[in-house]
């Protein structure tokens, strides 16, 4: 099995509902106080669940992580 992918295919996939909750506003170019705000969570949960986000993905920012999404939806 390829790291970051399970048995679903989809690098996506291993990430928790929080974690894509997140990934979606970082997506969006929110900044981590209006998510943390519109979460109920502190800024630094915010901050955690994106150094997970990159690190399951393999990216290294905002950019990447928003090439990593568009391409996983052109191919659904």
């Amino acid at each position: 099995m390829v790291e970051g992918l399970n048995a679903g295919g989809s690098p996506l996939s291993v990430l928790t509902p929080r974690e894509r909750d997140v990934m979606g506003y970082v997506v969006s170019g929110k900044p981590n106080k209006v998510i943390a705000a519109e979460l109920g969570v502190s800024q630094r949960t915010v901050e955690a669940h994106r150094a997970r986000i990159f690190q399951k993905l393999h990216v290294r920012n905002a950019v990447e992580l928003t090439r990593c999404v568009l391409s996983q939806r052109a191919v659904s």
